[in-house]
Order: C-alpha cells, then sequence, then structure tokens
C-alpha cells in the first residue's frame, strides 16, 4: 500500500506581538473544477469538438475563397458576388434536407459522403476556373457545395443526446459552440485571404476543403457520442411545431443585424479611405462576441430561456446604436472600432439563447433539422440585410447604413415580444 504523507502542519509565525499561523496547504485540490473543465471531461467530447473545429473553419473561407479566386481571373467581381449567391441560395433549399437525412439515418451515415460530395464541388469549381471554363460551370459547380452538412448544428445535437436533463450543463455547451461559431467567423475569412494571396488564388479553396474532409471524418468517427437515428419517426415536420416558426422568423431578422453590419461596415470604412481595415474591425466585433459567449456559459442562467431571450435582444438593440452613434457623431473608424466591440458582446447570448429554444422546441427525432432550419433563417436574412445595407449604402450614407441593423434587432425584438402575448399562459 502506497504511503501517503501527511499534509504540512501550520507554520507558526511571530508578526509584532500577534502570533499568526500560516498554512501552506494547497487549495487547488479542492477547487471544484469549472463548467467548461467539467464538460469536456465527458468522454469523446473533446475528440468529437476537435473533430467538429476542423470542420467548421472552412465555413468562413469559402465564400472569400470563391471571390478571390473568380475575380482574380475572370476580372468580374459582380460574377463572383452571383457564383456565391447561388451557392447560398442552394444552401438554403439543400441543407435542411441533408439534416434530415441525419436525423433519419445517423450523422456518420449522411454527413461523410455529403461532405465528399460537396468538396468535390469545390474542386470542380477550382478546375472550372483555372481551365477557363464557360461561366455556367461555376454556378453549377458551387451551387454543389451545399450539400455541406451542418457541423455545427451536428456537435450541438451531440451535446444535447449527452448532456438530457442536465440544462445548466447544456447552457455551458451552447455557449461554447456559439463562441466557436465566432472563432470560426473570425479567423476563417483571414486565413483564406493570408491563403490566396500569399500563395495562389486557388490555395484557399485547396485548403478549405482539405479541413472540411478532414474535420469531418474525425467528428464522424467519434461513434460513442452519435446521437442515435429516427429512421421511422412520426414527428411532424419542425415547421409545424408550435412556437418554432415565429422562432425562425426572428432568425431572420437577426441574420439582417448581421449582413447589414458586415456591408455597412465595409463601405464605411472605404470611404475613409481604410478599406483594408474593414476585416479587423469586423474582426473585433466577433471577438467581443467570442469572449461574452464564454463568459455567459461559465454563468448560472436564470430563469428560463424563454423569459432570457427578449432582454437579450434588449441589449442587443440598445448596444448596436453605439456604432450609429460613432459613425453619426465622429465619422472616425478609430471609434467605430470599440463600439463594434461592445455591441459584439450582446451578439453570443442572444444566439445562444435563440438556440437554446430551437432545441427546446423541436422534437427530439429532428433535431439536426430544426437547427438546420434556424441557420437556413439566418442565412437568409444575411442575404436581405446585406441588400439592404448596401442599398442604403448607395442611396443615403454608409453612417446611415447602420440604422439598418438597428431596426433589424427592434424587428427580432418586436416578433419575439408578439410571439410570446399570444402564446397560451
Amino acid at each position: 500500500m502506497p504511503h501517503t504523507s501527511p499534509p504540512p502542519a501550520p507554520l507558526p509565525t511571530l508578526t509584532a506581538d500577534t502570533v499568526v499561523l500560516v498554512d501552506f496547504t494547497s487549495r487547488t485540490r479542492d477547487r471544484p473544477p469549472g463548467p467548461y473543465r467539467r464538460l469536456f471531461a465527458r468522454r469523446g467530447a473533446l475528440a468529437f469538438t476537435l473533430g467538429n473545429l476542423l470542420a467548421r473553419l472552412p465555413m468562413g473561407m469559402f465564400s472569400v475563397s470563391a471571390v478571390v479566386m473568380i475575380a482574380g481571373t475572370r476580372g468580374s467581381y459582380a460574377l463572383a458576388g452571383a457564383v456565391t449567391a447561388t451557392g447560398l441560395a442552394a444552401t438554403a433549399v439543400l441543407a435542411p434536407r441533408i439534416a434530415r437525412l441525419v436525423d433519419r439515418h445517423g450523422q456518420a451515415r449522411v454527413a461523410v459522403p455529403a461532405t465528399l460530395f460537396a468538396a468535390l464541388g469545390s474542386l470542380t469549381l477550382l478546375l472550372c476556373v483555372r481551365t477557363g471554363a464557360p461561366d455556367w460551370t461555376l454556378f453549377a459547380a458551387y451551387a454543389a457545395t451545399a450539400t455541406t452538412p451542418n457541423t455545427g448544428g451536428m456537435s450541438r445535437a451531440r451535446w444535447a443526446h449527452l448532456l438530457k436533463g442536465e440544462p445548466e450543463a447544456l447552457h455551458t455547451a451552447n455557449s461554447f459552440e456559439q463562441s466557436a461559431d465566432e472563432l470560426c467567423f473570425m479567423l476563417g475569412p483571414v486565413l483564406a485571404a493570408f491563403l490566396c494571396g500569399t500563395f495562389f488564388p486557388e490555395a484557399g479553396t485547396l485548403v478549405g476543403a482539405a479541413l472540411l474532409v478532414a474535420g469531418v471524418l474525425l467528428f464522424a468517427a467519434q461513434r460513442s457520442t452519435e446521437p442515435p437515428p429516427h429512421p421511422r419517426t412520426t414527428l411532424a415536420s419542425p415547421l409545424r411545431t408550435p412556437g418554432l416558426p415565429p422562432l425562425l422568423a426572428v432568425c431572420l431578422a437577426l441574420g439582417a443585424v448581421f449582413g447589414a453590419t458586415e456591408v455597412v461596415t465595409i463601405a464605411f470604412a472605404d470611404a475613409h479611405g481604410h478599406r483594408a481595415a474593414a476585416g479587423v474591425v469586423l474582426a473585433l466585433q466577433a471577438a467581443g462576441s467570442c469572449v461574452a459567449g464564454l463568459v455567459f456559459g461559465a454563468v448560472r442562467p436564470s430563469g428560463p430561456a424563454e423569459w432570457r431571450h427578449p432582454w437579450c435582444l434588449v441589449a442587443m438593440a440598445a448596444l448596436l446604436t453605439l456604432p450609429l452613434l460613432a459613425a453619426s457623431l465622429t465619422g472616425s473608424l478609430l471609434v467605430l472600432a470599440p463600439a463594434l466591440l461592445i455591441a459584439g458582446t450582446a451578439t453570443a447570448p442572444t444566439m445562444i439563447t435563440t438556440m437554446t429554444l430551437v432545441q427546446e422546441r423541436t422534437p427530439e427525432g429532428r433535431i439536426n433539422e430544426g437547427m438546420t432550419l434556424a441557420v437556413t433563417g439566418l442565412l437568409g436574412g444575411i442575404a436581405c440585410g446585406s441588400a439592404t445595407g448596401g442599398w442604403m449604402v448607395e442611396h443615403l450614407s454608409p453612417t446611415a447604413g447602420y440604422g439598418v441593423p438597428v431596426t433589424a434587432a427592434a424587428l427580432a425584438l418586436l416578433l419575439a415580444l408578439t410571439h410570446q402575448t399570444r402564446r397560451p399562459v
């Protein structure tokens, strides 16, 4: 039997006319582990998370890489924008169907072939650009990438399966996932621009496809944490589930916040002669959201998510007035940057609470489909917000464009409050 030495006795020390007992015993062993440490101490959690992060990073790379690659070779940003818009539209149509197959047949059985097909579409796009193929081939190839599975949704579904009956731990997991989304949004475009600019225009697409395939294969290999499929589910579509369609409308409005903010910030920086700094300023906003998400996940949530949701939207609408005021009163990018950083701190808590409500209101057997519909709503909102923000910039001014995110956040709040007042008591 191993000998365990007793803890050191307190050391008496004389201070003036007072005897002080100094205890040098380590307190770290008595300190309970933090919420994130407890989360990833679960068997298999760290492995599937690493694979998912690897697969999620390219989500912020592909569109930037495609624009740089197409515009650099064909000399047309209009063509590049049209191709990526086609991919977004195809994703809105196919993503919920891919998610439905995931729910019915399992993550590994569907995600791996869907990812390989999407990677083949990316490589086909690269070859079409490289060989000077007709423009229509670019649209067809990029549309094929829409089979990319919603890796973030699959990861959240695993947490929901592992943490069933543990709402506080699930809150921490959802907070981590949202922070991971923000981190990938922040690093993906930067990595894509670096690869395309440093090496060759196709480098971003090649690396993105390799990361996607490797990440999904690693993620799918973790079978012990995979939620069971529901092949013969008789559950109604999430679109017919009470309480979910209004929440998808809120997602649409939130997407408009993100799309408008991105376009207007780029235009504002360009108007002041600092277009290259726009990416840094937007990364600050994502960084604020990432940090806020981690902090939000470490604290114990108060009250149900349905009660917290309107308050999160109030905070978002209020903080989004800061960029509007900074642009209107100072016209300085240096003042706008910290305003966006502060405004970003409301993003993650709002999205965490929104996705928690989506999980709660979606039937268990169709949770991937429900969360993918929420992401589809966000993507549609981003497209609408980008178009509206661009119109405001072109016809009024970049400063006036910052009114679009404020309006969209207020609309999201109105939708949430209207639904709450209509729900039966």
